[in-house]
């Protein structure tokens, strides 16, 4: 191996680990503020990519009838709740429209935009809003009733949410593959590397984004809510904070986050029903590295992750996803041997 190549091998691990690195913010999110390790944050990942696939054939995605059925579902839920708690069948009512708005609107807005074969951009815009959609529902659906639950049932949630995520993927999207189209099509020459467009967008956006998220959780209210949570649940409660919103809020960002980076990893790969849960499982690997608790560390585990998953596959193709995914094995003995077992211990 000569330096060009090491080059480009570094090149390719730090662009896959931009995306990984989103991902692992996400997981981060999610688990501080829920309690959550979101195993189907993936599957946002691949519903991102194959909407837009499904937009450039011209076709309806799958994912608007999913998201119909799912805010239907929801907001039966909802109404069902408020009756029990307050006993008002119009407040019940109101509440499950308010459910249902948003999401109706997306779909009504995709059903009419899916035949016109507008830009790229458009159709990117309208993949983005339909996933973004599925955050607040699969958190009412899955997750809203089992807040006091422990982590461990929380996880087995996460198990089932992913199977079922997977395979209305299968049923809407089908066993094909697809590949969307660069953003930009530009190549540029930095010495013996050769960027190309694709590639300078997703450095752009993701970085954008964790500047974005940054500043969203220091200046805003919302922000600062979620981050109260995350500190102390029983406190932010206290304080008149809902954790029912923070929950919904949290994944609304985490369904951005994968649907943003569905469209940036779109262009690089051929991405499957199933793709999401490698995918994911990436940005798994980079938060448990940062102990699943800081989004710093977050950021240098997914470009680590990144790197290693390059040369691992220029070294023994074969083995990449093996070497990638043993890495969980050491960083979890060393964190074992590090922290005590409070929780066992009481």
């Amino acid at each position: 191996m000569d330096f060009s190549i090491a080059s480009i091998l570094l090149l390719d691990g730090v662009t896959n680990g931009a995306v990984y690195a989103l991902l692992g913010l996400a997981t981060v999110l999610v688990f501080t503020v829920t309690r959550v390790i979101f195993i189907p944050q993936g599957e946002f990942v691949a519903y991102g990519a194959l909407t837009l696939a499904m937009l450039q054939t011209g076709k309806v995605p799958g994912t608007v009838w999913l998201l119909l059925i799912l805010a239907g579902v929801a907001s039966l839920m909802e109404c069902v709740e408020r009756w029990r708690h307050h006993g008002n069948a119009l407040r019940a009512v109101q509440s499950g429209l308010k459910t249902l708005a948003f999401p109706v609107l997306i779909s009504a807005l995709s059903l009419w935009a899916a035949p016109q074969n507008f830009p790229l951009g458009v159709q990117a815009a309208l993949s983005v809003l339909i996933v973004t959609a599925f955050g607040p529902l699969v958190y009412r659906v899955a997750y809203q009733s089992l807040e006091a639950a422990t982590p461990l049932v929380l996880l087995i949630v996460s198990v089932g949410v992913h199977f079922a995520m997977t395979g209305l993927g299968l049923l809407f999207f089908g066993a094909e593959g697809f590949r969307n189209p660069p953003f930009w099509d530009a190549r540029f020459s930095v010495g013996p590397l050769s960027l190309s467009g694709q590639t300078v967008i997703i450095f752009a956006v993701s970085l954008a984004l964790i500047v974005l998220l940054w500043l969203y959780f220091e200046r805003s209210l919302r922000g600062k809510a979620l981050r109260a949570t995350a500190v102390n649940r029983t406190g932010a409660r206290l304080m008149g904070i809902s954790s029912h919103t923070s929950g919904q809020l949290t994944f609304l960002l985490a369904a951005f986050i994968g649907a943003l980076s569905g469209l940036l990893i779109g262009p690089t790969t051929t991405v499957f029903y199933d793709s999401g849960f490698l995918i994911g499982l990436k940005g798994f690997v980079a938060a448990v590295i940062a102990g699943l608790s800081s989004y710093p560390g977050a950021l240098l585990g997914a470009l680590f992750v990144g790197v290693v998953e390059a040369f691992g596959a220029f070294w023994a193709s074969a083995f990449k996803e093996v070497i990638v995914f043993t890495l969980v094995l050491p960083i979890l003995l060393i964190r074992s041997l590090r922290s005590g077992h409070s929780d066992e211990e009481h």
